[in-house]
C-alpha cells in the first residue's frame, strides 16, 4: 500500500514537542491503536499501513495538531481523539460543522463520535431520552452535563438525579447510618460529575436549596416533577413496576433521561429489568429517543474496551454451550 505523506505547518519546536509528546509518546499511542507506522522529519509526516487506518491516522494527527497549538497534550486528549476517529466512521456526516457542546459553570463538555453526537442532540431536543450501553460511554456524564446546562439556562428550575438502591447484589442493611447515608456511596459518581461541572461549593449550595436533588428511586413515589431535569441512572436495576412509577412522574416543562447497561443487571433472579422492558414496549413512541452505545463507544482507558469485549465473548460462548 502506498504511504500517505503530508505536511503540518508547525509554529516552532515547542509546537512539535506538544504534538508528538515526550519521546514521541503521543505518536506511539496512535501507532499502537491503529497498527500503522509514523515517520516524520521536521513538519513532514509519512504514514504506512492499510489505506483506511492511514486515513484515520492523518485525521487524528490533524486534530491533535490543532489542539497542540494551545499547549502540551495530556493522555486523555490523545486517547479521546483516537477514539473519536478510530471507532466511528468519520465520513458519516452528522452535522460535523455544528459540534454539540454542553456549557457548564466550570467547563465546556464536547461530545465525541457519532453515537455521542446523536445522544447529545437528543438530550437537547427530546423530552424523554434513553441512553443504553456499556460503562464508560459517557451516558451519565453527558446527561448530567445537559441537566446542568438546562438549569443554568433557566430552562428548568430543578435538577433531580436518581438511582435505584441496588448494586452488585449487595444489601444496604450492613451500611451504617440512616437511609440517606446508606444510599450516599451509590450516588457518588453523580456527585463527582456535579463537582467537576459546578464546583464543590456551588453544588453544595444548590443541594442545600433543594435546587439539585440526588436521591434513591424510592423517594420518587407519589411525586409529580414539574419544570425539572430528571435523570435515572443505573436503570437496568429497576423492576418493571419501578420503571413505570418513575416514567409517570413526568410533569409539565420537564425532561427525563434514563441511562443503563442491560448487560450489568443486579436484580434478584427472576425479576425482569425495567429498562429492558421499557425498551421493548416503548420503541414506537415518537417523542422518546433510544440511543444505543456499544463497546467501541467506550471513552475510558483503551484496555476497558478489551475487557468488555472479553466478557461479551465469554457470555456468548456460555449461551451457546
Amino acid at each position: 500500500m502506498k504511504p500517505i505523506s503530508f505536511n503540518l505547518e508547525l509554529d516552532d519546536h515547542q509546537h512539535m514537542m506538544n504534538l508528538c509528546g515526550e519521546l514521541d509518546k503521543n505518536l506511539e499511542q496512535i501507532k499502537k491503536q491503529l497498527d500503522i507506522e509514523i515517520k516524520y522529519r521536521g513538519n513532514h509526516f509519512q504514514l504506512i499501513g492499510s489505506e483506511e487506518e492511514m486515513m484515520i491516522g492523518k485525521k487524528i494527527l490533524e486534530s491533535l495538531f490543532n489542539l497542540s497549538k494551545k499547549g502540551e497534550l495530556d493522555l486523555e486528549q490523545v486517547h479521546m481523539t483516537i477514539q473519536e476517529f478510530k471507532n466511528q466512521d468519520y465520513r458519516i456526516k452528522l452535522d460535523e460543522d455544528k459540534p454539540v457542546t454542553f456549557h457548564t459553570r466550570r467547563r465546556d463538555i464536547n461530545v465525541r463520535g457519532a453515537n455521542q453526537r446523536l445522544y447529545g442532540t437528543a438530550l437537547r431536543e427530546r423530552d424523554l431520552v434513553f441512553g443504553v450501553g456499556p460503562a464508560g460511554t459517557g451516558k451519565t456524564y453527558l446527561a448530567v452535563a445537559a441537566g446542568v446546562e438546562a438549569l443554568d439556562s433557566d430552562l428548568v428550575r430543578r435538577l433531580i438525579l436518581v438511582r435505584p438502591a441496588v448494586e452488585a447484589g449487595e444489601k444496604l442493611g450492613f451500611l451504617p447510618g440512616d437511609m440517606i447515608q446508606k444510599i450516599d456511596p451509590y450516588l457518588r459518581p453523580i456527585y463527582d460529575a456535579l463537582y467537576e461541572m459546578l464546583g464543590f461549593e456551588h453544588t453544595t449550595r444548590l443541594i442545600d436549596k433543594n435546587i439539585i436533588e440526588v436521591a434513591p428511586l424510592a423517594f420518587m413515589r407519589g411525586r409529580t416533577l414539574n419544570e425539572s431535569y430528571v435523570i435515572l441512572d443505573e436503570a437496568q436495576n429497576t423492576t418493571k413496576e419501578q420503571m413505570k412509577m418513575f416514567l409517570t412522574r413526568m410533569g409539565y416543562g420537564s425532561r427525563t433521561v434514563v441511562t443503563g447497561d442491560i448487560t450489568q443487571i443486579d436484580l434478584e433472579k427472576g425479576q425482569e429489568s425495567g429498562l429492558k422492558h421499557a425498551i421493548k414496549i416503548m420503541n414506537n413512541i415518537e417523542e422518546a429517543s433510544f440511543i444505543h452505545f456499544n463497546i467501541d463507544d467506550v471513552v475510558r482507558h483503551p484496555l476497558v474496551r478489551k475487557i468488555l469485549r472479553a466478557y461479551s465473548e465469554s457470555e456468548k460462548r456460555k449461551t451457546k454451550n
